[in-house]
Parts: structure tokens; C-alpha cells; sequence
């Protein structure tokens, strides 16, 4: 989840060219995107998909759900840290800053960093949800009319390019907030590290991680009490019967999440309760019993260890903030002031 993934990967499926033909009008990933990455997936010894493909608008508005849940931590406390540590972060950005978020959401947690910024000239949300995307953004400028909110519809998970800065504005400060992260696998969390030290070339990411603890808290996290989390998991099913003309039943899927300690990630899947086969585009994909479709990983980190890969991507570390606890933190990263080519 994104808070986690979200996101692809999101988790984890990431990264290459941000295609027109990869996004649809509203937003969400092209039909035949997901149709393509389904049968790829279902076609795998062990069944997946990428966690990308949660987000459209119904799964966007579980995942906003799952964030008020008592039992999942990662958005509150990292709210705790913005409301605590918002004026700080901002004296980093500067005047005049510019801010891009990645898999920008409901644009929620922006907000704590807008209103302790001084004059922040521009924001760009991007999201896969293009639909919400939209909504979220309109509501935005109203709550800030001297704002230059310009949404972009895209999968940032693939290679993103953006429009020059102007002159007059001041940095760009790359926004990757919740964990998503955490849904890469780790080649794959380089790679996005390093297209941000490219995007932001002079500029700076403020990014946010969940940080390894107690498996039980993990557990509870991704297993609530009123299957909120397993609705959202198995959204990415109805999603495939809504969009592609599947016919997957959704009652013969158990959702499953777990924590996986020697590789410290948190697994999500949904496990078939009986064999079965599922019909997608005219293929036929066979369900032993208890075999599972893998929708996501969510890795938990060590600031030692986010550190280390910020460097690898070509990052240089700045301050670390964290809750009292130490269950997540959000790190201020520079960019290089050149690209390298």
C-alpha cells in the first residue's frame, strides 16, 4: 500500500518510459496495460500482479480508509512527524520552492508542508488515478489560490518527465511520502532513487519509509479487524472483472498478508480457498487450492540502510525525522546540482 505501496510494486513493479498509451483518459493504467500485466502475471509459476493496479477510484477510496484504521500506524504517525517537524522541513525548501509528489493520492499530507512553507510558488501531483487525481487537485486550489496546482496524470513508477522549472522559481523538492518505497524491490527502489536525483536535479526529496519493529505490529497493520485491507486487496480482483470482463469469485479468494522477517517485508497475497479456474480475455488461468495471487511487497528499512542506497542513487543525506518511537521516518535527500548525464 502506498502508505507502506501503494505502490507497485507497489507496490512491486516499476520503472521505464511514461508512455501516453500507458495512461487512459481518466487517468488510471490503459485497459490494455493491465490486461497485458494480468495474463503475464497469472501465466507465473508463483501468480502476481503489481500493486499498481489497486488504484483506481474504488481502490483509492479503501486505501483512504485503511489510513483512519486504528490498527494501521504508518499515516498517523507520519502525520505526527509533518505537524511536528512541517516548519523545518520547509526552511530546507526555501522560498518560492516547488514541490512534485510522487503518487500524490488524496494530497492530504502536502497540505502540513504548504502551510508552513513560505511562498510556495507550484505543485505538482502525480498519480496513476487520474480521475481522483483531478478532484483532489481542484479542492486543493481552492484551499490555496496563489497556488500553481498542475496535476499529472502518469505512473510514476515509470520514467517521468517534467516541464523545465521556471526562473523565478526556487528549488524543486521531490515529495514521496507514506512508504511506498517499501513496494520496489530493492533494484528496483535504486532505480527510482536515481530518476528522483535526475528529476530533481538541484533540488532535494523528502521521503518517507516505515522502519523494521515488532512483526506483530506489522501484522495487525495489514490484517485489521474489519477487513477493510482485505476488501482493498481484493479490489484488484473486482477491478478485473469490471475493466477486462474477468470473471474471478471474489468470496474463493482469502486474503493473506504476512511478515517475512529474513527478507523484513510484509507479504500480501490472495489465496485461492478451492481449484478453480478463471476466465480472463478468453485464457483460462487454473487456482490450485491454497495457491496464491502475490499483489504486494512492502519492505520495512533501517535509516542506516535507506542512507546507504540514498548514496548508491547518487543522494547526498541530510536531516532524518522521526516520531518518538521510531516506527518511521522521513529524510531529506539532495540532489546533485547537475545532472550527470
Amino acid at each position: 500500500m502506498k502508505d507502506n505501496l501503494a505502490f507497485a510494486a507497489h507496490r512491486a513493479d516499476p520503472l521505464d518510459d511514461i508512455a501516453a498509451n500507458e495512461v487512459d483518459t481518466d487517468g488510471a493504467a490503459a485497459p490494455s496495460s493491465f490486461l497485458n500485466d494480468l495474463q503475464a502475471g497469472l501465466a507465473r509459476s508463483q501468480k502476481s500482479i503489481s500493486p499498481k493496479y489497486f488504484y483506481d477510484e474504488q481502490g483509492s477510496t479503501l486505501f483512504d480508509r485503511i489510513c483512519t484504521l486504528p490498527e494501521y500506524y504508518p499515516t498517523r504517525t507520519e502525520l505526527g512527524i509533518l505537524q511536528t517537524h512541517a516548519h523545518d522541513m520547509a526552511a530546507h525548501m526555501g522560498i518560492h520552492a516547488e514541490i512534485v509528489e510522487f503518487g500524490a493520492g488524496s494530497l492530504h499530507k502536502v497540505r502540513l508542508l504548504l502551510d508552513a512553507m513560505e511562498q510556495p510558488r507550484r505543485y505538482i501531483p502525480i498519480d496513476i488515478s487520474g480521475d481522483y487525481l483531478n478532484v483532489c487537485a481542484q479542492s486543493l486550489r481552492q484551499a490555496y489560490p496563489s497556488l500553481d496546482v498542475q496535476p499529472h496524470i502518469a505512473d510514476f513508477t515509470k520514467e517521468i518527465v517534467l516541464a523545465q522549472q521556471a526562473p523565478a522559481l526556487g528549488r524543486r523538492v521531490g515529495f514521496f511520502p507514506g512508504s511506498t518505497l517499501g513496494n520496489f524491490e530493492p533494484g528496483e527502489a535504486l532505480r527510482f532513487l536515481r530518476q528522483c536525483a535526475r528529476v530533481l536535479t538541484g533540488g532535494a526529496l523528502l521521503l518517507g519509509a516505515d522502519l523494521v519493529k515488532s512483526p506483530a505490529v506489522l501484522h495487525a497493520a495489514y490484517n485489521d479487524r474489519l477487513g477493510v485491507t482485505a476488501d482493498f486487496n481484493r479490489n484488484i480482483l473486482a477491478r478485473a472483472n469490471r475493466e477486462l470482463g474477468a470473471n474471478f469469485q471474489l468470496h474463493q479468494f482469502a486474503h493473506s498478508a504476512f511478515y517475512n522477517a529474513a527478507v523484513q517485508r510484509i507479504e500480501m497475497h490472495l489465496m485461492s480457498t478451492c481449484r478453480q479456474a478463471v476466465q480472463v480475455a478468453g485464457n483460462a488461468y487454473t487456482f490450485a487450492e491454497g495457491e496464491t495471487l502475490h499483489t504486494e511487497n512492502s519492505y520495512k528499512f533501517t535509516v542506516d540502510g535507506l542512507q546507504q542506497l540514498a548514496v548508491q542513487a547518487g543522494l547526498t543525506p541530510g536531516p532524518v525525522w522521526t516520531d518518538p518511537a521510531r516506527q518511521f521516518c522521513l529524510l531529506w535527500l539532495d540532489a546533485p546540482a547537475h545532472h550527470a548525464g
